[in-house]
């Protein structure tokens, strides 16, 4: 009996032996020096199995992951994952490869590297330079920088391409602030060439984010990249035209349910989905046209089906079948973006995207789901059954979010850029960041500014959605640039007419002039707070800064020559309430383009038409203060300060561009000459003075 366990525990030895040799575990003086001297020669063996009694290792950062080490401590799907990438930074996020602490001390700035002699750089690229440096994230000094962006042009990486910059890893690298590409933002719009076209820059990014079109969901790395769309060189930089729906029909159908006009690749990356179309194209409603009629050697490869695709193309105007298209179809083309993608949201045709794998363009913001239709290349024969499906209601829909989103991101250069940057900042400044129904709804994330308040009821636009209604009251501004000598000034007078209003809460004098503040018994006395702010600068400016003394959410600016009742004070207040996101007052104005000077010109004549309201007797909501302070760029507001004129313009200019509608003009009752001094009962004195203080 002893004897058979002792044969049971040799065997079992034995075979637990044979075992760790199969696995490597163990190794005998032979194989070892044999594998020695085949390393020696040149052969590299196999990894060997891990020793997990190994210490851990300390954390490597995400762009060392190609060294021999880590490799030898990561796993077969993690491995497969680094090397399935374009770029050696592949993991990289906002808290391993973005140095939060260069953004603490002087907020989210952008520094521009300067432009090195004889580098060219393309009109596209210059254009995106330009909008960031005259946005009011730029900076100049490194220093104060928090994020970089470089002066080289990289935005076509395609070595065919004449806008093409050679040496461009020496170049990066040479580069004094690079830092392995650390808090640096790359933009990008064309990678790889014939005939695989990779995501690959063709230089090492190391750390850097990129800002690219037609990123690959695969190459994505989420929080850190941006996807931007594929603009043509046309792209304007500023401005841009507005969306093409200029009425919504009943029912929401056009002549046409689906099209699609482009090219057609016989072979190549690409040419599956567009070589397939032909099969649900039917000529009437569906009409999917392509052609082969491209390329210099293009008949030398042409199909059967070239002389008849080609013939059909032509007989379709492409901007007819656009804005005559209830939905447009956006198939991948060498790379897996389109020019077709901006084009139909501007036409107000929902986009059907076929492009597999594509990250869509600010999709870390974007509910894209409200505004195309997210197809599958592998089931274009259900294309056409499935939009025909879509309920008219969804297509109003769809169709409405097309023109929010172009007008809102897309139609310049400059949004493009600057809801790039507003992105990352948000990342930065991860509790003050917008909110999905900011970045989704009107007026959309570039004039919702978080740093104003993270409440969404501290905005106009958002009373309607979240069910309530501006703050009852309103504060009064004066804005008073003469001295006060006389008791019968219209300023005082406008004072008391003011004071009597039923709505409001308090009154700020902003005391613009050169002369001394008045003193205290000089002014009347009130049912209300009388605040007395120096302007500290003295300039024209400053009547709208985001003084703290504003407490409510109506802003009722006046000059200090108004004359107003007490009953027109009522009434435009009331007005205001159902209008809040909108200016409201009395003072209208025009301007025209004048054909005979071309320019643009301004009048006060009295006419059926008007554009602008003067802030001179209007209300408003005081986050136009805070935006007209933040928003806008310094040199419109220079060229105010300098002018000490045309303010109201500029703030007319920028509730429009915000709410894309125009002032409500009121009307005033018959003035009468009345001595309204005499009139005014005799309050106890409620009257505060600051002094430089915004």
């Amino acid at each position: 009996m002893q004897a058979k366990k002792r044969y049971l525990i040799l065997l079992s030895a034995g075979a637990c032996l044979a075992l760790l040799f199969y696995l490597g575990g163990v190794e005998l003086p032979a194989a070892r020096r044999s594998r020695q001297d085949r390393s020696r020669s040149g052969y590299r063996p196999e990894q060997p199995w891990p020793h997990y009694s190994d210490p851990l290792h300390a954390f490597l950062p995400w762009d060392q992951t190609d060294t021999e080490d880590y490799n030898l401590h990561i796993s077969p799907t993690q491995k497969r994952d680094v090397n399935r990438s374009v770029y050696r930074g592949k993991r990289c996020r906002m808290d391993s490869c973005f140095d939060f602490s260069l953004c603490q001390k002087n907020g989210f700035k952008v520094y521009v590297y300067p432009q090195q002699k004889g580098e060219k750089i393309s009109e596209s690229y210059q254009n995106i330079l330009s909008t960031i440096e005259g946005s009011r994230f730029y900076t100049s000094d490194p220093g104060q920088a928090c994020l970089f962006v470089l002066s080289l042009d990289t935005l076509d990486r395609d070595q065919l391409s004449p806008q093409y910059v050679h040496n461009l890893k020496t170049k990066v690298q040479s580069l004094p602030l690079w830092n392995d590409g650390r808090n640096h933002l790359i933009f990008n719009l064309y990678s790889g060439t014939w005939p695989d076209y990779t995501e690959d820059l063709g230089f090492d990014i190391g750390q850097a984010m990129l800002a690219k079109a037609s990123i690959g969901s695969e190459n994505f790395r989420p929080n850190f990249d941006v996807s931007i769309p594929l603009f043509s060189k046309e792209h304007p930089r500023t401005g841009g035209e507005r969306g093409f729906l200029k009425y919504n029909s009943i029912p929401p159908f056009r002549k046409y349910m689906l099209v699609f006009k482009g090219k057609r690749y016989l072979t190549g990356i690409g040419s599956d989905t567009r070589n397939a179309l032909y099969h649900v194209h039917n000529g009437e409603d569906v009409v999917l046209l392509t052609t082969c009629k491209h390329g210099k050697d293009w008949q030398k490869h042409k199909d059967a089906r070239c002389d008849k695709d080609n013939a059909e193309y032509d007989k379709y105007d492409y901007k007819e079948m656009l804005h005559n298209s209830t939905f447009c179809l956006v198939p991948r083309g060498r790379r897996l973006g389109s020019f077709r993608f901006l084009e139909a949201l501007q036409a107000a045709c929902v986009p059907v995207m076929l492009s597999n794998g594509w990250e869509l363009p600010f999709s870390e913001i974007i509910d894209w789901n409200t505004a195309a239709v997210i197809g599958d290349e592998r089931l274009l024969l259900q294309i056409p059954t499935t939009v025909r499906s879509i309920h008219q209601d969804k297509i109003l829909s769809l169709r409405q979010q097309t023109q929010f989103l172009w007008e809102a991101y897309f139609s310049s250069v400059e949004k493009i850029v600057l809801t790039t940057l507003e992105i990352i900042q948000d990342r930065v400044l991860e509790h003050g960041s917008r909110s999905s129904l900011m970045w989704n709804s009107h007026p959309g994330g570039l004039f919702a500014l978080p740093q104003y308040s993270g409440y969404l009821g501290d905005f106009p636009f958002y009373y309607a959605t979240l069910g309530i209604k501006p703050y009852p009251k309103f504060t009064a501004v004066i804005h008073a640039v003469s001295p006060l000598v006389s008791q019968s000034q219209p300023i005082l007078k406008l004072l008391v007419a003011v004071a009597k209003s039923q709505y409001c809460a308090q009154i700020i004098v902003l005391w613009n002039c050169d002369k001394p503040l008045p003193a205290k018994h000089r002014w009347p006395a009130t049912s209300v707070p009388v605040i007395v702010i120096e302007g500290e600068n003295k300039v024209m400016s400053s009547r709208f800064l985001p003084y703290e003394s504003i407490v409510t959410d109506a802003v009722l600016s006046l000059d200090e020559d108004t004359v107003l009742s007490t009953t027109e004070v009522d009434f435009a207040f009331t007005v205001w309430q159902s209008f809040p996101e909108r200016i409201v007052g009395y003072p209208a104005r025009s301007h025209f383009w004048d054909s005979n000077k071309e320019r643009w010109g301004y009048t006060s004549k009295w006419t059926n038409d008007y554009s602008m309201v003067l802030t001179g007797a209007a209300m408003f909501h005081r986050y136009y203060h805070f935006l007209y302070t933040h928003y806008l760029p310094s040199s419109l507001k220079n060229m105010v300060d300098q002018l000490a004129n045309c303010e109201d313009i500029l703030m007319n200019f920028l509730v429009s561009a915000v709410t894309k509608l125009p002032p409500i003009k009121i009307t005033q009752k018959k003035q009468y000459k009345e001595t309204m001094m005499g009139q005014v009962r005799k309050h106890q004195s409620n009257f505060i003075i600051i002094t430089n203080r915004p």
